[in-house]
């Protein structure tokens, strides 16, 4: 699923990123989580794989989504930004970022729960302006260390990677999940061609995996 949740007003964000002041406590985290370092290389490594499955889907001239097409124009940026947060966030600065005790995020930094905020409630719309506007809200309750102002940038990039890695993804297995119909069609097709029973028709069906989307495509196509 993506990073997002319901859209903020500007006044509603400056109230939420106090509310979030209040609420989140950091301390010495003993969960054992995978690091962002590590999991923005496991994103990276999956843009990547994303990228050549609808590359070859596009290359067989077969349709994908306007997401995909924006996906494959702009790939470039994506590999380029997440070179970028890889170099700018080594694991011995991310061990010294204050790290969250309480919540889903918990073990990971402070900072990530505050761009995790900020993206999901703009629905990764972010300006200056506003980035602005919640840092100050949010140090107006409990002021940030000068290595968490510095690093809110990086985790902004870091969290639109992976909030594109998880948007891709159900980009692929949608297409991937019409290449299965359209394989699941031709499969009926010959069965009909060859007048084979309704039974043995019905059996090929069953030995399949059938998603609601393939449903309704194969009711489309007969």
């Amino acid at each position: 699923m993506p990073i997002r949740s319901e859209l903020f007003s500007s006044e509603r964000m400056e109230q939420h990123a106090k509310s979030l002041a209040e609420a989140q406590r950091i301390g010495r985290a003993p969960w054992r989580i995978v690091p962002l370092p590590r999991k923005l290389k496991r994103n990276a490594r999956q843009l990547v794989e994303d990228y050549r499955a609808l590359a070859k889907t596009a290359n067989a001239a077969k349709p994908i989504t306007s997401a995909g097409e924006w996906f494959l124009d702009n790939f470039y940026i994506v590999e380029e930004q997440a070179r970028e947060v890889v170099k700018d966030l080594p694991p011995s600065f991310y061990r010294e970022l204050p790290k969250l005790l309480d919540g889903p995020l918990a073990g990971y930094p402070r900072v990530y729960g505050i761009a995790w905020a900020l993206v999901a409630h703009s629905d990764s719309a972010l300006d200056v302006d506003r980035l602005k506007r919640f840092l100050d809200s949010y140090q107006s309750v409990t002021p940030l260390m000068i290595g968490e102002l510095w690093a809110i940038a990086i985790t902004l990039r870091l969290i639109l990677v992976e909030n594109l890695a998880r948007l891709t993804r159900n980009v692929v297995a949608r297409v991937a999940d019409n290449d299965h119909a359209e394989a699941l069609a031709n499969d009926i097709t010959t069965a009909l061609l060859r007048e084979e029973p309704e039974a043995t028709i019905l059996a090929r069906l069953k030995d399949k995996t059938i998603t609601d989307e393939t449903k309704l495509w194969l009711e489309k196509v007969f």
